[in-house]
């Protein structure tokens, strides 16, 4: 039997639960804990993704922007998981060295565009109710329309969202995604919950 993923204990089996579990196996070769604490509702984890995704579908805003915003937020956040995992794919879009500036708050290598984006990340992180208009002209002055602005905060939302729940409950980042990561990445994380010890174990387990 695997151990618990975080504070709950692992979901009972399901056909939605090993639909899910198998999912995570053909994309990273093992099990997340966030997913094995999402699948207490795996009908709300399928639905929330959804979401996510149709809110980007033929959004303006580039997947290395998506992955600045990303790292930003879960950086602010104090968030190691996502942190680790959006800053390895943001390395990956630019290099390591820039997403371990922007996760340690540097953003001077950054595009225009990227650079308020960040920012805004940050802001809405730390303070969504001290926003000025002058702030979303900021990003407007930077080449983002209203519609994109609109885009970029609620992916902010929605990534807080999701944070909130890992943390919440436990879900430590997985031993495999920090050996996946960059060292300048690993290296920036000083923050947030340590890594997990429950996915090493259950990686070879049948799921």
């Amino acid at each position: 039997m695997n151990r618990p993923a975080a504070f709950l204990a692992d979901p009972p089996q399901s056909p939605a639960v090993t639909a899910a579990y198998e999912g995570d196996v053909t994309s990273d070769g093992y099990v997340n804990n966030l997913t094995r604490v999402w699948c207490w509702r795996p009908d709300v984890l399928e639905s929330f993704q959804a979401v996510r995704a149709d809110l980007l579908a033929g959004s303006g805003l580039s997947p290395r922007e998506v992955a600045v915003m990303v790292a930003a937020t879960a950086a602010a956040r104090d968030d190691a998981y996502c942190a680790l995992a959006w800053g390895a794919r943001l390395a990956e879009l630019s290099d390591e060295a820039t997403a371990a500036r922007v996760l340690r708050g540097a953003d001077a290598d950054l595009s225009a565009r990227e650079n308020a984006l960040a920012a805004w990340s940050r802001q809405v992180v730390r303070d969504p109710n001290a926003t000025t208009e002058s702030d979303v002209q900021r990003l407007r002055d930077a080449g983002l329309d209203d519609q994109e602005i609109f885009e970029a905060t609620t992916w902010i939302a929605f990534r807080l969202a999701f944070a909130t729940v890992n943390d919440a409950l436990g879900a430590a980042p997985d031993p495999q995604l920090v050996e996946k990561a960059p060292r300048l990445v690993r290296e920036a994380v000083t923050f947030g919950r340590p890594v997990g010890v429950h996915a090493a174990a259950a990686a070879g387990e049948a799921v």
